[in-house]
């Protein structure tokens, strides 16, 4: 679907591959790989894609015959991956644009960016194993398994898995722009 979406995108941009390319300061090779389904795109990538098309992440995720009941199995979701030492994520919900849910597994030392960012959104971040840092705003909140955090997410904020024990994290972002 992502390559269909970024296929159509291009295209009402009248941008070619190799255009998109430079524009996003990626490979040709990669976003050939993207569109045809071959690879999944880091998040650093769909912001780089994002940014050219002055859109949202989500909106490269948009899809209009979203069902209106979705049911996400394990092994058959959508995954944002991303370089060794940051998180990937698994996407648990369709595109609609009304809500993004994400699943992420942080091993130790893992950390969801660089740098804290910031996007015009609610977040809301539930751990299911482990422990996770919530750094919002310079501000670090360690949070236990079973603990949440919401905030304002144009507040600058990433997580962080300082333990020496793998974690596990459900993101609710709405509207959907991570």
């Amino acid at each position: 679907m992502l390559g269909d979406r970024l296929r159509d995108l291009r295209a009402q941009h009248g941008l070619t591959l190799r255009q998109l390319a430079q524009q996003a300061d990626v490979s040709p090779a990669l976003l050939s790989q993207i569109e045809n389904g071959a690879t999944d795109p880091s998040l650093a990538t769909l912001r780089k894609l994002a940014r050219v098309f002055d859109a949202s992440i989500a909106a490269l995720f948009a899809d209009p015959d979203a069902p209106e009941v979705h049911v996400s199995r394990p092994g058959s979701r959508p995954r944002l991956s991303a370089p060794r030492g940051q998180i990937a994520y698994d996407r648990l919900t369709p595109g609609r644009g009304d809500l993004e849910v994400l699943q992420a597994d942080l091993s130790p030392g893992d950390a969801s960016s660089p740098e804290p960012w910031s996007h015009p959104s609610t977040e809301c971040t539930v751990v299911l194993a482990g422990e996770v840092v919530a750094e919002i705003n310079g501000e670090k909140h360690r949070l236990a398994e079973g603990e949440s955090i919401t905030f304002d997410s144009r507040l600058p904020h990433r997580y962080r898995n300082d333990s020496t024990d793998a974690a596990r994290i459900i993101i609710a972002v709405t509207p959907p722009t991570p």
